[in-house]
């Protein structure tokens, strides 16, 4: 676990709300229940656990959806979220969310984004860069950037924003984000992602707000394969997005239109584990990283919802060693290859791989 900590890593599917810390959760919960909003017993032990059962973890995420509608909430859960992957020698985070309306608070889609803003710009422990710059090709790397995981220097984590759609907006609710998107490339916002219950919603509700964001050049990112749904997931893989997430309940057809495809998938095991246990992934052995892993397809182990799962980037790529009998060398090819497919450009790329070079050379002296 110690050196899977002192690797420098990339995780791209991290969910800002979803990445809570326990304690934050547990004192703002309190909060809420000395004010009446909830009852404060009702919720406790299940913040308290950290092996949750499903039901317990849907209970814990509406929990969170009635914290984080406040504009200094959402601005500290951005700070603490960013400050604990840093923590694990995460070098570069793009970090998903849903921005939310409260209309009786005066909270917009925007300004729930600028107190996610407000969250970086208050980061102080590490060197935060989350609004791209005109990158000279020549330029060197900084030694903070490459001495990053090192412990003698101080650390920086580049970090990016995925802007969500939830399932339950209307196509106008998903344009709305998209536009938001685009005003805000400036600020760190990189991409869409499209998201919330596998259940609700249809493909063609979102497609004509995804396109458009595919056409202004934003990256896509796309939960696919979720709950078993023929139409949609061929219908998703035929909108060769950049990345897709889970790819848990494909068929054979979809595992064939994926690989001659080559489109990254964001591999959650934990994640995974906990919420289809009882339907198409039992247990860890049958995950399909296995399968794409030895097809050479292109993935990258990420948490998902590091709060909600109990679970840390580094404690999944344990999980992905132990289970799958990776070495130290398969397991820093993994977190290395995992560059090629973030959705920054090509500067942040390049500094990136420079880090990873040094550190090769470090960690296998």
């Amino acid at each position: 676990m110690e050196w899977c900590v002192s690797m420098p890593k990339i995780e791209l599917h991290a969910h800002l709300n979803g990445s809570i810390r326990d304690s934050t959760l547990l004192e703002l919960a309190r909060g809420l229940g000395e004010k009446g909003v909830i009852v404060f017993s009702d919720v406790e032990h299940v913040i308290r656990k950290s092996d949750r059962t499903l039901h317990e973890v849907f209970k814990l995420f509406d929990l969170i959806h009635v914290i984080t509608t406040d504009h200094k909430t959402v601005t500290r859960i951005t700070k603490e979220v960013v400050e604990d992957f840093a923590s694990e020698n995460v070098v570069y985070l793009e970090l998903r969310t849903t921005p939310k309306k409260n209309d009786s608070i005066g909270m917009s889609k925007r300004s729930y984004m600028e107190a996610v803003l407000e969250g970086l710009r208050a980061i102080t422990a590490v060197d935060v860069d989350f609004v791209p710059r005109s990158m000279d090709v020549s330029s060197p790397v900084t030694t903070m950037n490459m001495d990053t995981f090192s412990g003698t220097a101080r650390k920086k984590i580049y970090v990016r924003l995925l802007l969500s759609i939830d399932r339950r907006e209307s196509t106008e609710a998903a344009l709305e984000t998209v536009k938001l998107a685009l005003e805000m490339r400036d600020l760190g916002v990189v991409g869409i992602d499209l998201s919330g219950n596998p259940i609700v919603g249809q493909w063609d509700t979102f497609f004509p707000a995804l396109e458009f964001a595919k056409e202004q050049g934003l990256q896509i990112t796309l939960h696919c394969g979720e709950v078993p749904n023929k139409k949609e997931i061929q219908s998703m893989l035929g909108f060769l997005p950049h990345r897709i997430g889970h790819a848990c309940c494909f068929e054979e057809e979809e595992w064939t239109k994926l690989k001659s495809s080559e489109i990254p998938v964001e591999i959650c095991l934990t994640s995974n584990i906990r919420r289809f246990r009882t339907e198409t992934i039992s247990s860890i052995d049958i995950h399909h990283f296995v399968d794409l892993y030895n097809a050479k397809h292109p993935i990258v182990l990420c948490t998902d919802d590091s709060g909600v799962f109990s679970t840390t980037l580094s404690q999944e790529y344990r999980l992905a060693a132990s289970a799958f009998g990776l070495g130290k060398r398969e397991m820093f090819q993994l977190a290395k290859t995992a560059v090629e497919f973030i959705f920054a450009d090509g500067g942040v790329k390049r500094n990136l791989e420079d880090i990873f070079f040094l550190a090769e050379k470090k960690l296998y002296v």
